[in-house]
C-alpha cells in the first residue's frame, strides 16, 4: 500500500471535556473548528502521521458566563494561548480497529505527552457538497479518540474550596475527539 494523507473535515470533526464540578456532577465543554490531519497507511499504521490545532477561543459549555470564565487567564488564557495544538509521535496497533497514540500536546503554552486511545471507525464513500453541487464521491474516515489529563500539567490551575475540603474544579479531565476526516483529492487518484 501507499501512504495517504487525509485532513480533518471541521464541520464534523469536535472535542467534547468534561470535568467534575462541585464534587456532584460533570460539566462537559465543546470545541469545533478542529483543523488537521492523519497521513497513514494501512499495512503500516505504526507509521501513522497526525497534527491537530484546535482553537480555543471557541470553548462552550452553554452558559456564557462560565465560558468566559474558561478564556480567561484563570484558565484557558485565550488572550495570550488561542490555539491547541497535538502531533502524534507513536502509533500502536491494539487490534484491528484499536489503536493507542502517544504524542505532544500544547496547551496554554505548555507542552505535555499525552497518550490517547483511538477506534477506527472504518470508510465510507459519501458525497461531497459545494456550491450547492455534489462533487462526491469522496472517501471519508471516522475516528474517536479519548484520553484523561490533569490539567495541572498545563497550567490550567485555577480552583476554590467548597465545604468539607471539596473543590470546585476536579483535576482530572476526561477528552474525547471525533474526527471525520476526508481523503485528500491527489491521495483518493493514488489509492
Amino acid at each position: 500500500m501507499v501512504m495517504t494523507r487525509w485532513f480533518f473535515e471541521p464541520g464534523h470533526t469536535g472535542a467534547e471535556f468534561k470535568a467534575r464540578h462541585m464534587m456532584l456532577t460533570y460539566v462537559r465543554g465543546q470545541i469545533k473548528n478542529i483543523h488537521g490531519f492523519v497521513e497513514f497507511d494501512p499495512d503500516e499504521p505504526e507509521k501513522a502521521r497526525v497534527e491537530a490545532t484546535l482553537d480555543a477561543t471557541g470553548v462552550y459549555t452553554g452558559e456564557p458566563t462560565r465560558d468566559a470564565h474558561l478564556r480567561s487567564a484563570d484558565f484557558f488564557d485565550v488572550e495570550h494561548h488561542p490555539t491547541w495544538t497535538f502531533a502524534g509521535t507513536r502509533v500502536a496497533q491494539l487490534s484491528a480497529t484499536e489503536f493507542e497514540l502517544t504524542g505532544d500536546l500544547t496547551v496554554r503554552g505548555v507542552t505535555r505527552p499525552v497518550t490517547v486511545n483511538v477506534t477506527y471507525l472504518g470508510q465510507w464513500d459519501t458525497p461531497w457538497w459545494e456550491n450547492g453541487r455534489d462533487l462526491g464521491p469522496r472517501r471519508r474516515a471516522g475516528f474517536v479518540a479519548t484520553t484523561r489529563i490533569n490539567r495541572h500539567d498545563f497550567a490550567v490551575s485555577w480552583n476554590d474550596v467548597v465545604d468539607r475540603g471539596g473543590v470546585v474544579v476536579s483535576d482530572m479531565v476526561d477528552v474525547s475527539v471525533d474526527v471525520e476526516a476526508v481523503l485528500e483529492p491527489a491521495a483518493a487518484g493514488s489509492a
